[in-house]
């Protein structure tokens, strides 16, 4: 069961701005992982669903968080299906995220009350999701569908709608602050966030002075 509410998630990924993306088959390096964007000032997290037995990893990472990281909100990333959603939210996922819009998906967890944040292209696909209860929607791949003037072209006519660009966001001043200028309400993080030193080994300390600088820039930014 969620230990955050779907309000709760919504609120907190607007308070920090960030969402960092990551999927590692190794649960210790999840929890490093998880530990250094905690420290940073990460308070919503996304793993995704990216290989055989993720689900066993996640569920390491929703206890180990539970018990040392309380305030960090765990969700699940790359759910296509209804059957994969539930599978997560009975091993305590506290939101759902996809690369795509499926009504089914939304059922199961409206019927939790669980955060869902489909994956959309075009105002009717945004649409749509609002209209099946998605407080957030993700633009994905956010590049390719139109970068940050596609996020404000869509904000004129739907001021009301909250959009979370992932695929191709920056850690960096300039690219945040093109996404956030553009009217995004937060941005997913993925591989450029979570760097590695000459050993090939993720360099936590790093990541950590990354999510703190990233947060940072979307506070001054507001």
């Amino acid at each position: 069961m969620a230990r955050f509410t779907r309000i709760e998630v919504a609120l907190k990924a607007k308070e920090t701005g960030i969402v960092p993306v990551f999927y590692h088959a190794d649960a210790e390096i999840g929890k490093n992982i998880i530990k250094a964007c905690y420290e940073g000032g990460a308070r919503v997290f996304e793993f995704t669903n990216r290989g055989d037995l993720a689900h066993e990893v996640f569920t390491e990472l929703i206890k180990y968080t539970a018990e040392e990281l309380p305030e960090m909100i765990v969700g699940i990333g790359s759910v296509v299906d209804a059957g994969t959603a539930s599978l997560y939210i009975q091993n305590g996922a506290n939101f759902i995220v996809a690369p795509l819009l499926n009504p089914e998906v939304a059922k199961v967890c409206n019927r939790r009350k669980v955060a869902w944040m489909p994956g959309c292209g075009s105002v009717s696909e945004i649409s749509y999701a609002e209209e099946l209860g998605a407080e957030i929607v993700k633009i994905f791949p956010a590049t390719q569908v139109g970068g940050p003037e596609f996020i404000k072209a869509v904000k004129g006519p739907m001021p009301w709608t909250n959009i979370m660009p992932t695929g191709g966001v920056l850690p960096t001043k300039e690219n945040i602050t093109q996404w956030i200028s553009a009217g995004s309400y937060c941005v997913g993080l993925g591989s450029q966030l979570f760097v590695k030193n000459e050993e090939g080994q993720y360099d936590y300390r790093k990541i950590t002075e990354t999510v703190a600088g990233s947060i940072q820039i979307i506070k001054e930014l507001r």
